[in-house]
C-alpha cells in the first residue's frame, strides 16, 4: 500500500517526545539531541515549539528538558480509554492463531483467578474449564501467575485457605515453603507453567501489566499434554510470553529490567 503524506516537522518532533518518554530524568539538550537523532541547533528549535505548547517544559534553574503537563494531560487521557479486555482480545485471536491452542484471559476476581475469556482452538480442551471458573493458586498456570506476579498481600489469605484444603485432601503443595518453591520459579521464568492440575492437560500463563506496572491480567494457553510443549524456549511458551509483553506495552506499560 503507498504510504500517505504526512507532515515531516510533527514527526521530528515526535521523536524529540518518544526520547524524552524513554528517559528516566529531565535531558539536557545535547543528550536530548542525541537520543533523538537530531543535531543539536535542530533539537532546539523543536523544542521552543514543543515548549511552546505545553508538550515539554525546561527547568529554569538547569535548563533541562522534560516532558510538559500537556503531555502528561495526553498520556493519563489515552490510559483512561484503555480497557484491557476489549485490547486483550485480538491479542488472544493471534496467539491462539500462532500456537494451534486453547487461549485465555484471567482476572483477579473476588474469588481469586477467574477466567473471563476463553478462545478454543481446533483440538479444544475437552475439560471442565470455562468462562467464570476460578482457578487454584497453587496448582494451576492461571492461578500461579497471579501468586507470583500480585502482591502478596492481595493472595496471601487465598494462598492460605488453599493450602490448608490441598493438606486435608492429599494434593500438593501443602505447605507454604512448597508454595514458594513454585512462586519463584513462575518470576524466574516469566510464567507459571502446570500439568497437573488436570490430567492429560497442560498449561503456561503468562502476566500482562498495566501502566502502572501492576498485573492486570494473565493470558493463557492450554492443551493436551502430549502435544503441548511447556519448554521455557519452545514455541508455546515463548509466544505466550510475547503477547503478554505486546500487551502489556499496550496498555502503558515499560519494563525497565
Amino acid at each position: 500500500m503507498k504510504s500517505r503524506q504526512g507532515i515531516q516537522s510533527i514527526e521530528v518532533g515526535a521523536r524529540v517526545l518518544k526520547a524524552l518518554a524513554r528517559s528516566r530524568h529531565s535531558m539536557m539538550l545535547r543528550d536530548l539531541a542525541a537520543a533523538a537523532g537530531l543535531a543539536p541547533a535542530k533539537a532546539h528549535r523543536y523544542l521552543v515549539s514543543l515548549v511552546r505548547a505545553g508538550l515539554v517544559e525546561q527547568h529554569p534553574e538547569t535548563g533541562r528538558y522534560d516532558l510538559g503537563a500537556f503531555a502528561v494531560s495526553l498520556g493519563l487521557s489515552a490510559l483512561g480509554r484503555l480497557e484491557p479486555l476489549e485490547l486483550a482480545m485480538p491479542v488472544l485471536q493471534s496467539l491462539g492463531d500462532k500456537i494451534g491452542q486453547t487461549v485465555a484471559a484471567a482476572v483477579w476476581g473476588t474469588h481469586g483467578a477467574t477466567i473471563v475469556r476463553w478462545r478454543g482452538s481446533e483440538a479444544p480442551v475437552t475439560a471442565s474449564l470455562r468462562v467464570g471458573s476460578v482457578m487454584p493458586l497453587a496448582r494451576s498456570a492461571t492461578g500461579g501467575t497471579f501468586l507470583a506476579f500480585m502482591p502478596e498481600q492481595k493472595t496471601a489469605r487465598m494462598l492460605t485457605k488453599e493450602l490448608a484444603e490441598n493438606a486435608r485432601l492429599g494434593l500438593k503443595p501443602a505447605d507454604r515453603e512448597a508454595a514458594q518453591i513454585w512462586i519463584d520459579q513462575a518470576r524466574r521464568n516469566g510464567v507459571a507453567r502446570a500439568r497437573q492440575f488436570i490430567p492429560g492437560i497442560s498449561g503456561v500463563a503468562a502476566p500482562v501489566f498495566g501502566a502502572n506496572a501492576e498485573m492486570v491480567l494473565a493470558l493463557v494457553a492450554l492443551g493436551y499434554s502430549a502435544d503441548f510443549d511447556l519448554s521455557l524456549r519452545g514455541r508455546i511458551v515463548t509466544e505466550v510470553k510475547n503477547s503478554a509483553r505486546e500487551l502489556s506495552a499496550r496498555l502503558g506499560y515499560e519494563d525497565r529490567t
